[in-house]
């Protein structure tokens, strides 16, 4: 119940808000994304505490993104294009995953989660815009995307507070407003969802849903179970591999589709206007895989915690 008072009530406030302002998601999501969730992670890796153990998370929820990616990358009949192959392994981290985290896991686990969360938010931002524009890898654009990454700016934040005295106070002074921009972001979520709801599930879409609710994250607790992971570990590492589809897929895609209307007009070809109608469905597919895969997760997420907790693989106070 915990789970639902988190995410539900801010959700249906986006979608209400969408009615009457339909650009608030706009508006908002800049500002959010440069701002708000680096503060929001220096609250919250605060709260948590840094230790070295979240350095394992990171390396392991790099291998498991990219080895998901690499996966249905080997599936192109089932993941045709490049948003439908992000969105079956990238997972809502932040604005999903951490108040799951917060909601169905003991405090303790809570950096492991955002440590989980700034490895994906790393990945998506840094590989995806050259993965979604099927544009080659180039490091030194990969750098700059890194280190313009909000997740790298808030973990850097949070390391430079930790190395100071007031850490401790610090971390009770961020936490509710580092809370309140998690809620903001789980507004903008609804606003996002609200433009597509009504709209069917396309077919092609039923594979990268199916795998990242349930395919992913069971590969995900096989690896963990392998590897003999604690349950402090293993347990937020499979709820954040089962956090539904992630908005950045959505935001990528929409660039995208922007960047080829744009060249259209500036080319001021029939081809190019026909070729950037085209591309719209590169936006409605991830906006519907989005939406759907979010309000599967309200039911899909909390399934996982309570076959976690059943196997004793959950933490003690989750487990409750």
């Amino acid at each position: 119940m915990l789970f639902l008072l988190e995410l539900v009530p801010p959700l249906l406030l986006g979608l209400l808000l969408a009615r009457r302002r339909p650009q608030l998601a706009s508006r908002l999501a800049p500002p959010l994304v440069r701002w708000g969730v680096p503060f929001s992670l220096m609250g919250l890796v605060l709260r948590g505490g840094l230790r070295w153990q979240m350095a394992e998370m990171l390396v392991l929820a790099l291998a498991v993104v990219a080895g998901g990616l690499l996966l249905v990358h080997a599936l192109p009949r089932q993941f045709p294009g490049p948003a439908e192959r992000l969105g079956a392994v990238v997972g809502n981290t932040a604005y999903f995953g951490i108040p799951a985290a917060l909601a169905l896991l003991p405090p303790a686990a809570l950096g492991y989660a955002i440590s989980y969360d700034l490895a994906a938010t790393l990945f998506t931002w840094t590989l995806g815009p050259s993965l979604i524009a099927r544009r080659p890898l180039a490091w030194r654009s990969l750098l700059q995307a890194l280190v313009a990454s909000p997740a790298s700016q808030g973990l850097l934040g949070a390391v430079l507070l930790q190395l100071t005295p007031w850490h401790t106070q610090l971390a009770g002074w961020l936490w509710w407003p580092a809370r309140a921009v998690v809620w903001l972001s789980l507004v903008v979520l609804g606003l996002r969802m609200a433009a597509v709801l009504g709209s069917p599930l396309p077919r092609s879409l039923w594979p990268s849903l199916v795998t990242k609710l349930l395919l992913f994250p069971a590969a995900v607790l096989a690896l963990a179970l392998g590897l003999r992971l604690p349950p402090l570990l293993l347990a937020p590492l499979v709820l954040q591999a089962a956090a539904p589809t992630a908005v950045s897929v959505l935001l990528l895609s929409e660039a995208e589709v922007s960047a080829a209307e744009a060249a259209g007009r500036a080319a001021g070809r029939a081809a190019g206007g026909v070729a950037a109608a085209g591309d719209a469905g590169l936006a409605q597919r991830p906006a519907a895989l989005v939406l759907w895969s979010t309000l599967l997760a309200l039911v899909s997420v909390p399934l996982w915690a309570w076959l976690l907790g059943l196997a004793g693989l959950s933490p003690p106070a989750a487990a409750s």
